[in-house]
């Protein structure tokens, strides 16, 4: 019998963590004779299988005017109030139409249960939740408690509501351990499920002459360095220890940052800006040329995927302070490229005891991390046998095949049957 899923989130597009990780849980239950259809407020799938509606997008004018009254100190106004209510009810009118459109078994939000980016839409899903007890999986990636910005505020009854909601139809899935014991204890929920993020480890990356430009396009001597920092501009990434690296290396480097602020402003990027030209090194925020797939943008500009990045790349730089799993982490192992990183809490306790072999930090870049950089880009042989190493790590605890099972248990839980 076909499932028929229905993935939301407030945003299906682009190279985030949650778009990407969506990704390939709808290409593996494709591949179990399920059907995926897809609600959002900014969306790249297929239109005939999806419902893209703008208030469930955390940058719309009114979610983005609700949220700032709503976190940093512990008043709301009575027009947020009445602002929730009636995108709630908005929201929840396209989401009945969206599982009556698409005649849908299974729900999956996608961390919309989890960080509050949009409050009516959490409150939207769970109330369609508890009116039609729809089976759902909800997978979680990020939660409230987890980032300070969260900490105070005047929000409380609804990250009680929906971030998450506790209903017995609901599965819950989480990408680390840590997660999963802070969500059983701040909220007794029983049905909990770990399902690190993963890539296709099976089918190793695909090298082609499509991206052997890129040095030339943005700029990148033949003997300069190529550090590559594949995230976000958001603090907890902590790029400035990345910007510190490459001032100390003592050779031609370039840091190159693939992705844009997104939802936390411009701040940080301007303050990297400031540090990188007092430090004197060369800092690239290169957005504008990195897509989740190759293609053109709308001026006719060659874009790159994420893949390339990595494959062009000779260091990848992460030194981020929190993680909930670390999606660079595990495409740098895929695309067999070095890695410099900081010993953030969730690699401590679910990655590092496997046995990937990194150059590691605690708190700051010390004299032996630049050393031990400065060594592997000295020596490709060293590198080549270190990538192939943890390659097979990969290979062995996040690949698909690490996926597909627990997915198969998930399915046959929520509706009784494969």
């Amino acid at each position: 019998m076909t499932n028929r899923i229905g993935f939301i989130s407030t945003r299906l597009a682009g190279t985030d963590g949650v778009s990407l990780e969506t990704a390939k849980w709808s290409n593996l239950l494709t591949t179990m004779d399920c059907e995926c259809f897809y609600f959002a407020g900014e969306c790249d799938w297929p239109a005939e299988r999806s419902m893209v509606v703008p208030e469930a997008h955390f940058t719309h004018p009114e979610i983005v005017t609700i949220n700032t009254d709503l976190f940093g100190d512990g008043v709301r106004s009575i027009e947020t109030s009445k602002a929730v209510q009636r995108l709630k009810d908005h929201l929840k009118k396209h989401l009945y139409k969206f599982v009556k459109q698409f005649k849908l078994d299974i729900l999956i939000p996608q961390n919309a249960l989890a960080i509050p980016m949009n409050i009516p839409l959490a409150l939207a899903i769970t109330e369609l939740i508890a009116e039609t007890g729809m089976p759902t999986i909800a997978h979680h990636h990020d939660f409230s408690w987890e980032r300070s910005r969260f900490a105070v505020g005047a929000a409380q009854d609804y990250l009680r509501a929906a971030f998450p909601p506790t209903f017995r139809t609901i599965h819950h899935v989480v990408i680390n351990s840590f997660a999963s014991h802070q969500l059983a204890l701040r909220t007794g929920v029983a049905s909990i499920t770990l399902i690190p993020n993963v890539m296709d480890f099976d089918h190793p990356p695909v090298v082609d002459d499509y991206a052997t430009d890129m040095r030339r396009v943005l700029g990148i001597a033949d003997d300069e360095a190529f550090l590559l920092q594949p995230t976000r501009v958001v603090p907890r990434k902590r790029i400035e220890q990345a910007v510190d690296l490459v001032r100390r290396l003592g050779r031609k480097a370039v840091l190159v940052v693939t992705h844009s602020s997104g939802d936390e402003g411009s701040s940080y990027q301007r303050y990297l800006e400031d540090y990188a030209q007092t430090m004197k090194v060369r800092l690239l925020f290169a957005d504008a040329y990195f897509d989740h797939q190759r293609g053109t943008n709308a001026n006719g500009q060659k874009m790159y995927s994420l893949a390339d990045a990595y494959q062009q790349a000779d260091l990848i730089t992460y030194p981020s302070t929190v993680e909930g799993f670390g999606n660079a982490f595990i495409e740098t192992i895929y695309y067999k490229r070095p890695i410099v990183m900081s010993t953030y809490e969730i690699f401590k306790t679910d990655i590092q005891p496997k046995g990937f072999q990194v150059i590691s930090f605690d708190e700051f870049i010390s004299d032996a991390t630049v050393a031990s950089v400065n060594e592997l880009l000295d020596k490709p042989m060293m590198v080549n046998a270190m990538v192939e190493a943890n390659y097979e790590l990969g290979r062995k605890y996040y690949s698909y095949q690490t996926l597909t099972e627990p997915l198969k248990l998930l399915l046959h839980s929520v509706v009784g049957h494969d």
